[in-house]
């Protein structure tokens, strides 16, 4: 696990990596409030019951640590130079291996969908709904959205309300303001 500092107002990303075979992939993006300690942020011990890893051997690694030997640290460094792109205006998509696993089928299925949605462009919490053929189920794919494991990359941020104010968001409207803002969309607040 890494900290990266973003330019916005106190806030930093808590990502996760973890080898699945002999691939590492991202387990986790989520922010990180400016007192929260990592541990009080992420669930390890659903995070190891998914990934079959010993809680108690999960590490922090500062950012400014990292080594570009291990195949773990080398992803999370991967992931800061990406976001720090995307951060830049340089990089609208992400190009990273993801395991999403640690969500139920619908919310998988909801994550999956909102990778479709292109940078710049936002929709509704009933379009997703829609988009995952449960067209009543805005409320659902709501709770999905707010349990997503790899925020910023897979893109909730892209989510607003029906009529056009920014509903929402884990890390804070601030955030989804600040991301929306960056990818040059303007919302309702």
């Amino acid at each position: 696990m890494a900290q990266h500092h973003l330019p916005s107002q106190n806030a930093s990303l808590l990502l996760a990596s973890h080898s699945i075979g002999n691939t590492a992939t991202l387990i986790c993006c989520n922010w990180l409030a400016a007192d929260e300690h990592w541990q009080d942020s992420v669930n390890l011990a659903k995070l190891a019951k998914n990934y079959k890893f010993n809680a108690i051997n999960a590490q922090f690694v500062p950012a400014s640590a990292l080594n570009a030997n291990d195949p773990e640290q080398q992803l999370l460094l991967a992931t800061i130079a990406q976001l720090q792109q995307y951060l830049q205006g340089t990089r609208c998509d992400f190009d990273l291996p993801l395991d999403a696993t640690l969500g139920t089928p619908f919310q998988q299925k909801v994550w999956q969908a909102l990778l479709d949605i292109k940078h710049g462009e936002t929709i509704s919490y009933a379009t997703l709904a829609q988009r995952v053929d449960s067209p009543k189920g805005f409320r659902a794919v709501a709770q999905a959205n707010s349990n997503n494991p790899i925020s910023i990359i897979i893109p909730c941020h892209r989510v607003i309300s029906s009529d056009g104010k920014l509903g929402g968001y884990t890390g804070g409207v601030d955030k989804k303001e600040y991301l929306l803002a960056l990818e040059g969309v303007q919302c309702k607040l």
